[in-house]
């Protein structure tokens, strides 16, 4: 893939990924499809969305203006506490298709006005057999930013923008490591600074942002042996 000189060059690029047809290799692996999934949608939403562009200065293969809207889960939650995510959630039977559900769930979450955002298309949904479900990434582009922040803090602590020249800085990556019942899972993760620490993206976002990543040519090389610790980080669930 080409250097990315500006955000619409992120554009085009991501427009290309979904015409594609980006099947399960978008996340890095296959996997079967749990009986019973209740079909999801998760919102990823690519843009200028603020004024404030990475800091790092280098040679990241996108511009520092280009970023991804994120959120984090209330630490009261009893499924996911505090984990960061895409804006999303089940479709429900008022939805028209995974599109709308992705939209709707975005709305509800952070506020933001759907009408200014240029849906690129979906990426093959991933079965997640863990919860139990069949999400579709819906990837979309933010034509027109409108103001987002938590609407309700129960369900979110945060809603944030991720500058991606910041989440491909390989001082930032690196690996979570989740041991349970004598088995162990291991996932990529990312470091997002903030006011009083950083955010830890891990699980199902993750992957969905390394194996997109990796599709478009972005990912720089980084140590797969640093492991990032979960202590105190809602870890629960590998998957989502």
């Amino acid at each position: 893939m080409p250097t990315a000189a500006d955000p619409t060059s992120a554009r085009a690029q991501l427009s290309a990924l979904v015409a594609a047809g980006a099947g399960s290799g978008a996340v890095g692996r296959d996997w079967p499809l749990p009986r019973d999934a209740r079909p999801a949608a998760v919102l990823m939403l690519f843009g200028v969305l603020d004024d404030l562009p990475s800091d790092r200065v280098g040679a990241a293969p996108v511009s520092r203006d280009l970023d991804v809207l994120l959120l984090a889960r209330a630490s009261t939650l009893r499924s996911h506490a505090g984990q960061v995510a895409f804006p999303g959630g089940r479709i429900d039977p008022g939805d028209e298709d995974a599109v709308a559900a992705a939209l709707r769930e975005a709305r509800e979450e952070t506020g933001l006005d759907p009408a200014g955002v240029d849906v690129l298309g979906t990426l093959a949904a991933v079965p997640l057999d863990y919860s139990r479900h069949l999400v579709t990434p819906v990837v979309g582009w933010w034509r027109h930013p409108s103001p987002v922040d938590v609407v309700d803090e129960a369900e979110s602590s945060a809603v944030f923008r991720a500058p991606v020249a910041d989440l491909l800085d390989p001082s930032r990556r690196g690996v979570t490591v989740l041991r349970r019942g004598g088995d162990e899972w291991r996932g990529p993760g990312f470091l997002v600074p903030h006011a009083t620490g950083a955010h830890l993206v891990w699980g199902f976002t993750a992957m969905l942002l390394d194996g997109v990543f990796d599709r478009l040519g972005w990912t720089e090389p980084w140590d797969r042996a640093r492991e990032l610790p979960l202590v105190g980080l809602g870890a629960v669930d590998p998957e989502v």
